[in-house]
C-alpha cells in the first residue's frame, strides 16, 4: 500500500455529494488520514456527523473557523493529494478562475498536492462551452479529472454527467500520487505485469439464454485498478462486467469459459502474476440449439445435459512460466470457518497455486455487493491474510503480498 497520505477530500453541493461518502470511506480502509473539507452547501446533502464518522476527523467548512492557526492555508499546506468529489459546474469554474471565497478554495489555493476532481452535472452543463473550457484550463494545469460516467443522473434524465464510481476515483486518485516525481518508483508494483480475471462467465443454451453465475466483477475491476495506481501493467480479461471496465487499461472481453480459457491462457505467457478473480463455470451444456428453444415444442421438462469446463487455474498452475505468482479465488457457500478453510486448502492443493482468496458467497453476501471479507492461504495451507472491508481495500490487502 505504500506510506498513508494526507488526504483532502473536497465535497460540493450535488446530489452526488452523498457517494463521497464512499470515497472517503475507501481512503481511510486503505489506510490513509482523511480529513474533509465541505463546502455549506454539501452539507445539506451529507450531515456532517456522518462525514466525522466515516473520516475519523472533524469536518472542516468555515472559512473564518480557526484564524489563530491559519486553517484556511494549513489544511492544503499539509496535504499530500487533494480529491473533489463531486466536482459541480460551479466548483469546476471557480478552480478555473483560481477563486477563495470558500475554504475549499483556500485549501486548494494554498496547496501543491496533486488535484484529483470528479465532475458531476447534468448533461447540458457539463457540455456547455463554459464548462467545456474551465475543463481545458484546468487539465492544461495538471489537474487529473475522473469521469464523469455516462448513466442515470437526478430525475428521470440520462447522458454524460454521472459520477464516476467511488472505488474509480480512489484508484485514480493514487495512481496520480504514485506517478508523482516525488515518487520516483512509480508505485511498489511499478514494473510488474499483471493479469487480472474479473466477473462471470456465461454458457449459451441457446442465441437467447445462458447458465450464469451471480458475479458482478467489482473484486476484480478494484484489484485491476488498485495493482494500476500501484503501478503495475495491468492487462485485464472481463467477463460479462455488471460495472463499468476502467478505460485506463488493456481490456480483453470474453463470454464464455472456453473464450476465457483462451484469453488467459494467451496473456499469462506475457504476466508475472496472474489473478483469477472472474467466477468461472465449472459445466456447459454439451448441445448449444441454434435457435430459441420453444417451451411448446419441448413440454413441461426441460433435460439439459453438461459436461466440464476446462479448469484454469490448474491449468495455469501447470503450465506456469518461471517465477510467475498465480492468485485463485475460491467462493464458497459452507457456512462454518473451519470448514471454509479446509475447503480452501484443499483447493489450493488440487489448483497449484501460489495463494488462494476464500470468501465467503450466499444469497446476501460476497456476490453483487460492494463489500467483501476475505481470508488468503498459501501453499502450506497457512492464513497469511484477512480483511474485510470496500473490494478496493480488500485488493490491496491482497497486493500486498506481491509488494
Amino acid at each position: 500500500m505504500g506510506s498513508p497520505l494526507n488526504v483532502v477530500v473536497g465535497i460540493t453541493g450535488g446530489i452526488a455529494a452523498y457517494k463521497a461518502v464512499n470515497v472517503v470511506r475507501a481512503l481511510v480502509l486503505a489506510g490513509h488520514d482523511v480529513h474533509v473539507v465541505a463546502t455549506e452547501n454539501a452539507l445539506k446533502f451529507v450531515g456532517r456527523p456522518t462525514l466525522e464518522a466515516i473520516s475519523r476527523n472533524l469536518v472542516h467548512s468555515d472559512l473564518y473557523e480557526g484564524v489563530a492557526e491559519v486553517r484556511h492555508v494549513a489544511i492544503g499546506q499539509a496535504a499530500d493529494l487533494i480529491v473533489v468529489a463531486p466536482a459541480t459546474a460551479n466548483t469546476i469554474a471557480k478552480l478555473a478562475g483560481g477563486f477563495a471565497d470558500d475554504l475549499l478554495g483556500n485549501t486548494i489555493l494554498a496547496s501543491t498536492a496533486p488535484l484529483v476532481i470528479a465532475p458531476a452535472m447534468h448533461t447540458e452543463m457539463w457540455q456547455n462551452p463554459a464548462t467545456v473550457h474551465n475543463i481545458e484550463v484546468l487539465r492544461s494545469r495538471g489537474v487529473t479529472v475522473v469521469g464523469p460516467a455516462v448513466g442515470q443522473l437526478t430525475g428521470k434524465d440520462a447522458g454524460p454527467g454521472r459520477m464516476s464510481e467511488p472505488d474509480d476515483i480512489v484508484a485514480a486518485a493514487l495512481k496520480v500520487v504514485a506517478a508523482a516525481p516525488e515518487a520516483p518508483e512509480g508505485g511498489d508494483l511499478a514494473g510488474t505485469r499483471i493479469l487480472v480475471t474479473a466477473g462471470g462467465t456465461r454458457e449459451p443454451l441457446d442465441p437467447v439464454r445462458f447458465i450464469g453465475n451471480r458475479s458482478s466483477g467489482r473484486q476484480g475491476i478494484a484489484l485491476a485498478l488498485a495493482a494500476a495506481a500501484r503501478g503495475a501493467d495491468v492487462t485485464l480479461i472481463a467477463a460479462n462486467l455488471e460495472v463499468e471496465a476502467p478505460a485506463s487499461m488493456s481490456v480483453v472481453r470474453v463470454g464464455s469459459t472456453l473464450e476465457l480459457a483462451e484469453a488467459t491462457a494467451e496473456a499469462a505467457a506475457r504476466a508475472d502474476v496472474v489473478i483469477m478473480a472472474a467466477a468461472v463455470a465449472d459445466y456447459r451444456p454439451e448441445r448449444v440449439a441454434e435457435s430459441k428453444i420453444k417451451k411448446e415444442q419441448q413440454g413441461d421438462v426441460l433435460d439439459l445435459r453438461l459436461v466440464k469446463n476446462p479448469d484454469i487455474l490448474q491449468q495455469l498452475g501447470q503450465h506456469r512460466l518461471p517465477g510467475q505468482i498465480i492468485i485463485g479465488f475460491a467462493a464458497e457457500t459452507e457456512p462454518d470457518d473451519a470448514a471454509l478453510l479446509a475447503l480452501g486448502r484443499a483447493k489450493i492443493q488440487r489448483k497449484g497455486a501460489d495463494f488462494l482468496v476464500v470468501n465467503r458467497v450466499g444469497w446476501t453476501e460476497g456476490f453483487a455487493t460492494e463489500s467483501n471479507t476475505i481470508l488468503v492461504i498459501n501453499r502450506a495451507g497457512d492464513t497469511v491474510v484477512e480483511a474485510s472491508g470496500t473490494k478496493l481495500s480488500v485488493a490491496d490487502r491482497i497486493l500486498d503480498l506481491l509488494a
